[in-house]
């Protein structure tokens, strides 16, 4: 069982799920960020909002600490590269507020468009100012979208039922992928000089903060009006009021700030410009499908499994074949530290069969995961498993083959002189040792396994079995490894605990007894 701290309100679907695994969930709002040192001190997993920041220091303080979760789209209040660099996983809810966001879009767009808040202000003080807060259409006019990921795209759809020409900056989409949203892809003056109407859908990064500034505007028509439901920052909030004060642009609706809360900005005197308190993702739908998401994903990475929405593991999501092979993986990486003399600087690692026509890069992280968390003080994760292995000095190399020999699938790992193969059998999907040091066996992993290698002469098996009973060491399982012609023969056995030194000396100090090892899945 983990404990997940929860520092804001989300959807209590979200929290029932992580309940429903067996986790304690300790609900925590407001905390100061000397109150968050504290109780991050012994917590798992970690789900916020906006509000809370995690930073290196908030890491540093969280020892235990496996998962940051945030319920929304947006990360720059997460350190993400010092989680990183700690193992921790950082997941997302990016799907979440994707509609709502668009919503926001549009209502700013028609509020500015229509001026109905200074309308609505001024009627509400009893002023009738039908003629001065005239507004103009939609139709007809060019909107410039600035970033057409997800809710960018959503913006685009819905601001072409008005009988909007679109244009849009986005170097990472493709021209195929733009007309399929009927925009058409310019650069970013272009996109300035020729909009009505400009609204951003980009993150906020050291490349975009201050995108759109004075500058921008100088390059602008009079009539652009501005909108900003992504992130704080990408418009210059001073050159913004300025721009429309001085008549440079007509308006402008804002609903993020660079710093959240606000409740003073030069934006806030400005008759031509709407604002609202980062509204974009303040929806109850969204609010639910944020906190479910974010439960399932934190449950996710809690129980090892892989997850889909991890932003700082180097896998794509992995396929209904493959799957099941991820934790034989970090069963084998466990094994293989134990079988090798020291860690290789190269390993091969091969996925053999129908699993090698597909992406085995999360296998591949959990491998390297089980085989180099003893050799490393630092935690290891999917997160930074590859980090931690060229920190070590160890070089995987993967390998997919679709043919196969013996078995529907193997998985097979080779370096400083080693190997050691896989698979599953059955329906149940039961993890087999198929191969020891090129010898072929047959024998389920167990929390406690030892391999001799031995000269093939009558009496090896009787010793082994008689060492173990007399150390009152039960043995579950045996297996006698088949080689080429000339190599010395194999016992692979599991047993019920530990070997003791005893047993071991004596077996490495018989005659005939080349090499005695020690494997174990158990926990240290």
């Amino acid at each position: 069982m983990a404990t997940v701290l929860v520092t804001e309100e989300i959807a209590a679907a979200g929290l029932d799920r992580l309940r429903a695994e067996g986790h304690e969930v300790r609900v925590e709002l407001g905390l100061s960020a000397d109150e968050l040192l504290k109780a991050v001190a012994d917590v798992h997993g970690l789900v916020i909002r906006s509000a809370t920041t995690v930073t290196a220091e908030v890491l540093d303080a969280a020892k235990q600490l496996q998962v940051v979760g945030r319920a929304g789209v947006g990360l720059d209040n997460v350190d993400v590269v010092a989680a990183t660099e700690r193992g921790v996983m950082v997941v997302n809810a990016p799907t979440s507020n994707i509609v709502s966001a668009a919503e926001q879009t549009m209502a700013l767009l028609l509020a500015q468009a229509r001026n109905i808040p200074q309308a609505h202000a001024a009627l509400s003080d009893g002023r009738w100012e039908r003629s001065k807060w005239t507004g103009v259409e939609l139709l007809d006019k060019t909107l410039a979208i600035i970033g057409l990921g997800r809710i960018g795209a959503l913006v685009a759809q819905r601001a072409a039922a008005f009988g909007m020409r679109i244009v849009g900056f986005d170097p990472y989409i493709s021209e195929e992928r733009a007309r399929s949203l009927r925009v058409e892809l310019v650069d970013l003056d272009t996109a300035i000089a020729q909009a009505d109407f400009l609204t951003v859908h980009v993150a906020r990064t050291p490349e975009t903060i201050g995108l759109i500034n004075a500058d921008v505007f100088a390059k602008a028509k009079p009539n652009l009006r501005v909108i900003n439901v992504a992130r704080g920052g990408i418009i210059d909030e001073a050159d913004l009021a300025q721009a429309v004060s001085d008549g440079v642009i007509a308006g402008a609706a804002i609903d993020v700030f660079v710093n959240e809360p606000c409740t003073e900005s030069p934006l806030f005197d400005v008759d031509g410009i709407v604002v609202t308190p980062h509204l974009g993702a303040s929806t109850a739908e969204a609010q639910d499908r944020a906190g479910e998401t974010i439960g399932e994903q934190v449950a996710l990475s809690l129980s090892g499994a892989f997850v889909p929405n991890a932003v700082n593991v180097e896998a794509a999501e992995v396929s209904a074949v493959g799957k099941p092979y991820v934790p034989l993986a970090e069963t084998v990486g466990r094994l293989f530290q134990a079988l090798v003399d020291a860690p290789p600087e190269k390993v091969e690692l091969e996925f053999r069969g129908e699993i090698g026509g597909y992406d085995n890069r999360l296998a591949e992280l959990s491998f390297a995961k089980g085989f180099l968390g003893p050799l490393s003080d630092t935690s290891v994760s999917f997160v930074n498993a590859f980090d931690v292995a060229r920190d070590v000095g160890v070089e995987i190399h993967t390998s997919n083959v679709t043919a196969s020999n013996d078995y529907v699938n193997v998985l097979t790992v080779r370096g400083g002189g080693h190997a050691l193969g896989a698979t599953l059998v059955g329906l149940n999907n039961t993890p087999h040792l198929v191969n020891v040091d090129d010898h072929t066996v047959d024998v389920p992993p167990a929390d406690h396994m030892i391999v001799v290698r031995n000269e093939d002469t009558p009496g090896m098996v009787g010793l082994l079995g008689t060492l173990l009973g007399d150390a009152g060491v039960n043995l579950n399982d045996l297996h006698l490894g088949h080689a080429e012609s000339g190599e010395a023969a194999m016992m692979v056995a599991s047993v019920d605990d530990a070997v003791p030194d005893e047993v071991l000396n004596a077996l490495r100090n018989h005659p005939g007894v080349h090499s005695v090892r020690v494997l174990s899945i158990a926990d240290s």
